[in-house]
């Protein structure tokens, strides 16, 4: 099984207190600066956050990357069932962004990546997805990949279907090769009965350095080894 070594990571979240991590953006309103007023203005929070970070990570634009929300945008999602409901034309605009691959997409058109980009959504198993795809690409021969999770509350009238999700992204750039500083991310079978892990919970791991991340639905758990 190939390796994967956690390279360096970027988050955002107005939910915790960043402390002395500079990885760590805690700012309400991330600002896009990296992508042009045209587009950055289509874009969410969330959306805005992680085109700023991927390019951080990436400023040449030509890595892999991997997606994953598990609620995607649903507030765009529900004007529009509210638009039909009331018998008035859809935007094609709206539509386009409301999918789960809308900020890889903007990010794509911005940055000039054509690389592979894929977004998925696995019913809270988006961390233990976004693993296997990213070990699959290294596999294949792929130096490194960059691995976006993010996700937001969806809209109050679904909250009660649906666990409480606080506003967070994260951007993990990870390789097949332990490089100066870089941390194996060491993967074991676990059973476990804990919630399906969110953004924040994989942002609270990554400051902790020292705790296990699990995901009840893979029944796997996930750990860092080694100094940093």
């Amino acid at each position: 099984m190939t390796d994967l070594y956690l390279q360096d990571w970027r988050g955002w979240t107005p939910h915790r207190d960043a402390g002395n991590e500079a990885r760590l953006d805690t700012r309400d309103k991330p600002a896009g600066a990296a992508i042009p007023s045209l587009l950055r203005r289509r874009l969410n929070l969330i959306g805005r956050a992680v085109c700023d970070m991927l390019l951080d990570l990436d400023p040449a634009a030509d890595h892999v990357v991997l997606h994953a929300s598990r609620h995607g945008d649903g507030d765009r999602t529900l004007e529009m069932l509210y638009a039909l409901n009331a018998g008035d034309p859809l935007s094609p605009a709206r539509f386009g962004l409301s999918v789960h691959n809308a900020i890889v997409g903007v990010y794509s058109i911005a940055s000039g990546n054509r690389r592979s980009q894929q977004a998925v959504a696995a019913s809270g198993g988006e961390w233990a997805a976004l693993v296997a795809e990213a070990r699959g690409y290294l596999a294949d021969g792929e130096s490194r990949v960059l691995m976006v999770f993010g996700d937001q509350p969806v809209p109050e009238r679904f909250a009660e279907y649906a666990p409480a999700t606080p506003s967070a992204a994260v951007v993990l750039q990870l390789g097949s090769e332990r490089k100066p500083g870089a941390r194996r991310l060491e993967e074991s079978p676990a059973d476990v009965d804990t919630p399906a892990p969110q953004p924040l919970d994989v942002i609270d791991w990554l400051m902790a350095g020292d705790q296990a991340l699990a995901c009840p639905m893979a029944r796997r758990r996930w750990q860092l080894v080694g100094e940093p």
